[in-house]
């Protein structure tokens, strides 16, 4: 793909001014500065367009689908995310220069072979790396294999044998579907009984698809998320971050995709740190290189700090969601440059991290992670932002007859920073209490355990 970019100078807001990209023969304006496609919708894609919009060498932002508060700060492209040959499409037409990819499906399902192929640069793992989230099973034979800390593990594809398995105890036990299951793949039975409703739920009637088991030993510990930029080998840590997965106060109910987080991590020393990078971050992105699926994107790492030493429970191949929006506003390095040395395999700029604390707060809809009702209005948003020190992410909103309503499971995420944990959650909770709408509920007690 040839690009010609003719540069003028910015205008006086830094933006204003338009240069002509060729592509393919066609001619189009542009604001100064980088095209940028966001593919996702939710609180994630939204952290990554703020971000993005910090940067000083971005000028368009797409984003696609996007979501009511994305629209501010991008425009939304009504195309799904795993629509992969209509987004490259798109990335042709417009003359992207980056796409950023949000959500494990449109990796999953290769969005990143098919832009990389057509020339096109993204941030983001191909199909082939991306395997290390969309199967369990995958994952935990790679750690067995390069000698990563994990719990032991039993991967089944009959029912029958399954239950005998788990049958013989102990409990609490997890049972954990092989494939995507958007955050709700992993069931945690603490009796046989509930351990055979599940079992049937995912190997009998496949809730979640056809697909296998991975039944876990059950491990102690607080659990945390280290998401790390990768390049092949090269790997670079971001802040650390805990999120809350059961969608009640006192960590009770159901598990949920994520009720809120926090960073930094009072209870991670350095030298927790300092293990988990080089005994587990790095050690697996070698080991990709290895098997010939190398990594290029976002490597989560979901681990626990156990009696015996920290251990891997899961890994994702893209950023978390909620941990990303608590993280990404403490990032003082342009993103832009980030995404780019690692879409480039290219020299990586020193990343440097705000010395702040960052909390935030789902509010979901009520009946969430089950069912619920959606179009209900929400007010308050303005009034909600007027601490500089308060962010608000959209996740599932859109916008009908002119008002902003929700649209999801989890609707917005609220997030302050301050000097302190304790100063980000009061205003946090400060800007949640100006929000008004009938149907959402959230929990108020996110980083109860540090605080």
């Amino acid at each position: 793909m040839e690009v010609a970019v003719n540069h003028l100078q910015p205008g006086p807001d830094g933006r204003a001014a338009v240069y002509t990209k060729h592509l393919k023969g066609i001619e189009t304006e542009h604001p100064v500065g980088a095209t940028v496609l966001v593919v996702g919708g939710g609180g994630r894609c939204h952290a990554i367009v703020d971000a993005l919009s910090r940067s000083p060498q971005v000028g368009k932002i797409y984003c696609a689908p996007g979501n009511a508060g994305i629209a501010a700060q991008a425009e939304c492209v009504p195309l799904k995310d795993t629509q992969v040959e209509q987004l490259r499409d798109f990335a042709l037409e417009k003359g992207v220069d980056l796409t950023v990819v949000g959500p494990e499906v449109a990796l999953a399902a290769g969005i990143t072979d098919a832009f990389t192929a057509a020339g096109l640069r993204i941030f983001g793992p191909t199909k082939a790396a991306a395997v290390i989230e969309s199967s369990k099973d995958f994952a935990k034979q790679l750690m067995a294999k390069y000698n990563v800390p994990t719990a032991a593990y039993r991967t089944f594809e009959d029912y029958n044998e399954a239950l005998e398995y788990v049958s013989k105890g102990p409990f609490p036990v997890v049972l954990k579907y092989d494939g995507l299951a958007a955050g709700k793949g992993v069931v945690i039975p603490e009796t046989l009984e509930e351990a055979d409703h599940t079992l049937r739920d995912m190997l009998l009637d496949d809730k979640f698809g056809k697909g296998k088991v991975v039944v876990e030993e059950f491990l102690t510990g607080p659990e945390f998320s280290f998401m790390c930029f990768v390049d092949g080998e090269r790997v670079w840590p971001m802040a650390l971050s805990q999120d809350h997965k059961r969608a009640y106060e006192g960590d009770k109910g159901p598990n949920t995709g994520g009720m809120g987080a926090y960073s930094p991590l009072p209870f991670i020393t350095e030298e927790d740190r300092e293990y988990a990078m080089e005994h587990i971050m790095k050690p697996v992105a070698s080991a990709m290189v290895k098997e010939d699926r190398p990594f290029k994107g976002v490597l989560y790492g979901g681990l626990m700090k156990t009696p015996s030493g920290i251990k891997v429970i899961e890994f994702n191949c893209r950023f978390g969601d909620p941990e990303t929006e608590v993280v990404l506003p403490l990032l003082k390095t342009d993103i832009y440059d980030i995404f780019s040395a690692v879409a480039d395999g290219s020299a990586m700029p020193e990343i440097k991290w705000e010395q702040k604390s960052s909390m935030g707060f789902v509010m979901a809809s009520k009946g969430y992670p089950g069912s619920y009702e959606k179009g209900f209005p929400i007010e308050g948003l303005e009034d909600a932002l007027s601490d500089p020190e308060v962010r608000i992410y959209h996740m599932g909103t859109a916008v009908k007859d002119g008002k902003t309503v929700t649209s999801g499971g989890r609707v917005l995420m609220v997030i302050g920073s301050g000097d302190t944990l304790l100063q980000a959650r009061d205003r946090a909770l400060t800007a949640v209490d100006k929000i008004r709408c009938d149907n959402l509920f959230w929990r108020r007690d996110i980083g109860w355990r540090v605080l």
